[in-house]
């Protein structure tokens, strides 16, 4: 009777026939056996389709966080403010991180040391450079016209008060650290002089000069429209509009004869 009752109570749980309704005690026995692996099967068919359901709904979404991008820049401008401000030696990462809000750990992910840094720092300042000379934007006229005005720019960009203190503190930190002046020269004077090269070499091909060597072409003119005016400001003393505009005047002249088409 216990028996009967078991099985009866598993086949009642299961869905199953009930025991007393078979008179054969070793049939009982392989049903209820039977039954209880159909019960486990059914049980662990039901989990497995709740965990298929569970794996198939849509995850939350965690709040947004910056973008890396948005720490790199935020780094770099802080970097910026400190190197120029300060130098080089008296800026430390733990500084730079505290200005940008960001961990040491983040800065070194991004730069790998405090030299990396401070190259992203100076190409930052060198892309504004190029924003205010940008060749592109020459108004058209005449290549006289525009040779002034391309020297005009120049001067007006180099003599500048955070230029001139920018590339004082470049030379200053390239006597320790050579590597930072090379920086320098491959992301400000070297792109602008292919700049340039470029739209000489475009006036070149059009018929209104004749230059064989565009690069050699750009270092002669700006050297002639910079002239001592360069060297004075550096120590000093700001050459007058009249001076600046009659050098550039005469640099243009010059070159013109230089390069006149054939």
């Amino acid at each position: 009777m216990a028996i009967h009752s078991m099985a009866g109570e598993t086949f009642d749980r299961c869905g199953g026939l009930r025991t007393g309704e078979l008179s054969d005690n070793n049939e009982r026995h392989r049903l209820i056996v039977r039954n209880r692996s159909i019960c486990q099967c059914r049980g662990s068919l039901h989990s497995k389709k709740g965990a298929l359901l569970l794996n198939n709904s849509p995850e939350k979404k965690k709040p947004g966080r910056p973008s890396d991008q948005a720490k790199r820049d935020a780094i770099v401008a802080a970097a910026s403010r400190r190197f120029f401000d300060k130098g080089f030696a008296a800026t430390s990462i733990e500084q730079v991180a505290a200005d940008a809000s960001v961990s040491k750990v983040t800065i070194y992910n991004h730069f790998g040391d405090k030299r990396a840094l401070f190259a992203a720092a100076v190409e930052r300042e060198c892309e504004k450079m190029r924003g205010f000379f940008n060749l592109q934007e020459t108004p058209a006229g005449s290549i006289r016209e525009r040779l002034v005005v391309i020297g005009q720019a120049m001067f007006a960009f180099l003599s500048r008060p955070e230029m001139i203190q920018f590339e004082r503190r470049i030379a200053a930190e390239t006597e320790h650290e050579p590597a930072i002046g090379l920086a320098f020269l491959e992301a400000g004077p070297w792109r602008m002089k292919a700049a340039f090269s470029q739209f000489l070499a475009h006036a070149s091909a059009s018929g209104e000069l004749h230059i064989p060597d565009p690069d050699l072409a750009a270092e002669q003119f700006v050297s002639m429209s910079k002239g001592m005016g360069d060297l004075e400001r550096r120590f000093g003393s700001l050459p007058s509009e009249e001076e600046n505009a009659k050098r550039i005047a005469g640099a243009v002249d010059v070159f013109l004869l230089a390069y006149a088409p054939r």
